[in-house]
């Protein structure tokens, strides 16, 4: 697709680039030790090496999303992201604050993130009036369940792209009422669930190859690379994310995403 992401004052052109998101975690519960920031000054020596690498968008976590970890407060979780988010702003960094709690989301704008990454799949309406009203960019997630961790075993199913699309096309239909139009996709395929893990690994190749059905619904399309445990797997989503287009790829693995964006064309 064609056109301008806003963000803020920013704006990002669409169509020929994939951008980066590189993850930065400010939770002591995530599983991916690599990502995870203990101070201030931690996640912006992680952002600064993000942006030397070529990732243009930070995501920034201070709950874990998966389900065997603790749901916190979100004063809480406030606390841990508000002052890095502030410090990130202040070195121009473009922030996305990955959160299910509109509390948390509305103190993360606030603090200067320009995009609300909602897990829970902006369906909270509470999560809605603070889009709406802050006028921020949003990531819509789709997921089977109230927030990560109140997810079941996931859904599989051949066609899980078209429906993923569908639930997607409803949604939009229901935020362009409430003057949210500035949406990005995510198909939700690296979100943790409970169930058949080989059968879902699977299906997320399988979702990213048919990623156009999500592409025709006119908004821009994020790939959130699921973490693997081998470094290959993660270059296989990573390229495949790369090979149909995606306009933003969400990852842990920063370096490896910039350098397989350049190679296939697709970084700035």
């Amino acid at each position: 697709m064609a056109g301008m992401l806003e963000l803020g004052d920013s704006q990002l052109p669409l169509g020929e680039i994939t951008y980066v998101m590189g993850v930065i975690n400010a939770s002591p519960d995530s599983k991916n030790l690599h990502t995870v920031a203990n101070s201030v000054d931690d996640a912006l020596l992680m952002a600064d090496r993000y942006r030397t690498w070529g990732a243009t968008l930070i995501d920034l976590g201070g709950q874990s999303s998966h389900y065997d970890n603790p749901t916190i407060a979100s004063a809480d979780e406030i606390s841990r992201v508000v002052p890095v988010i502030e410090a990130l702003v202040t070195e121009d960094h473009l922030v996305a604050i990955d959160t299910w709690k509109p509390d948390v989301a509305r103190a993360a704008v606030d603090a200067g993130a320009v995009i609300v990454n909602d897990t829970g799949g902006l369906a909270d309406m509470e999560m809605r009036d603070v889009v709406a009203t802050k006028g921020v960019a949003a990531i819509a997630v789709y997921i089977e369940g109230d927030n990560p961790h109140s997810v079941g075993a996931v859904e599989i199913r051949d066609d899980k792209a078209v429906h993923t699309a569908e639930g997607f096309g409803r949604l939009l239909e229901d935020l362009a009422r409430e003057g949210i139009v500035n949406v990005i996709l995510d198909p939700g395929i690296a979100l943790n669930y409970r169930g058949d893990y080989e059968s879902y690994t699977r299906m997320q190749l399988d979702v990213i190859r048919s990623s156009g059905y999500l592409k025709d619904l006119g908004r821009p399309v994020l790939i959130p690379i699921p973490r693997k445990r081998d470094g290959h797997r993660v270059a296989a989503y990573i390229s495949l994310a790369l090979e149909h287009e995606a306009d933003i790829i969400r990852v842990h693995d920063v370096a490896m995403a910039c350098d397989l964006a350049r190679l296939f064309g697709r970084s700035q």
